[in-house]
């Protein structure tokens, strides 16, 4: 076993773990459809930008989830949570900019 590999055996299986990412991700679900609901309402760009936000904090839990099971090696969960933290900021900032101008522009 590699020095890395032995460095994050205690992730592996921790049911403490499994049981935070669970409930963390379970009440991302709940804050993914309540963002839903309100973009259905509003049918504005900015609100569909935050609705996807949430559905990628929503995937990072479940690469959490992944990588505590064993499933999900954890060079990937790096890749690909840095990944989405970037594409959340991305997004937040869009969906301000956007319901910014929007406001600015007597449109809103």
């Amino acid at each position: 076993m590699t020095l890395a590999a032995s460095s994050w055996s205690g992730v592996h299986g921790s049911r403490v773990l499994l049981a935070v990412i669970a409930l963390a991700a379970l009440g991302t679900a709940v804050v993914f459809a309540l963002s839903l609901a309100a973009y259905y309402r509003r049918r504005e760009t900015s609100y569909l930008l935050i609705s996807l936000a949430i559905g990628a904090l929503l995937v990072r839990s479940a690469v959490g989830f992944g990588t505590v099971r064993g499933d999900v090696p954890m060079l990937y969960h790096h890749l690909v949570e840095h990944t989405l933290d970037f594409l959340i900021a991305v997004l937040v900032l869009s969906a301000a900019y956007i319901g910014g101008a929007r406001r600015h522009d007597g449109r809103g």
